[in-house]
């Protein structure tokens, strides 16, 4: 019987890239120059260090755009919490999504089930398995999938016949 997994994973090797390029960027700009603005990872937790506000989002940009051009999807990282750490100097944490919660799971699930395919859609930890008799009625759901709006990116792998 025809299968594939739906999963939302990020390419960690292209995240380290984006994230060694945006640090070389920032140590080399001139409007950074004697500040303590850095990027540092940590199993998929990224640290951002700035000395005040306009620097943290000019940070945040210069990822953005280094993720963007190494193919990382941006709706894989979470929203951050600002800290101070000593004087005007700031840090934000950002956590990055990977793998499919529950809820996000159980969405993914009902919207395959709404569409009235022929296919079979279940939850397996943090990968949704789709199974039908037809492969052209897999090839729908792919379709469905990219089409709604998720606000995870999502990979199709295991295509079996």
């Amino acid at each position: 019987m025809p299968s594939f997994d739906v999963v939302s994973e990020v390419n960690k090797v292209e995240l380290a890239n984006a994230i060694d390029q945006s640090n070389k960027e920032i140590s080399n700009r001139f409007d950074f120059k004697g500040s303590d603005a850095r990027i540092e990872t940590k199993d998929l937790e990224l640290t951002i260090y700035a000395d005040n506000d306009f620097q943290l989002t000019q940070v945040k940009d210069v990822l953005i755009g280094k993720l963007t051009k190494r193919g990382v999807d941006t709706r894989s990282l979470g929203e951050g919490k600002q800290e101070k750490i000593s004087g005007n100097k700031l840090k934000e944490i950002i956590k990055v999504k990977n793998g499919i919660e529950q809820e996000q799971g159980k969405k993914l699930t009902k919207l395959i089930k709404d569409s009235k395919l022929k296919v079979q859609a279940s939850i397996q930890g943090e990968v949704v398995r789709v199974t039908g008799a037809k492969r052209d009625d897999l090839q729908d759901v792919i379709a469905l999938l990219k089409a709604d709006s998720i606000e995870i990116p999502l990979q199709f792998i295991n295509f079996r016949d």
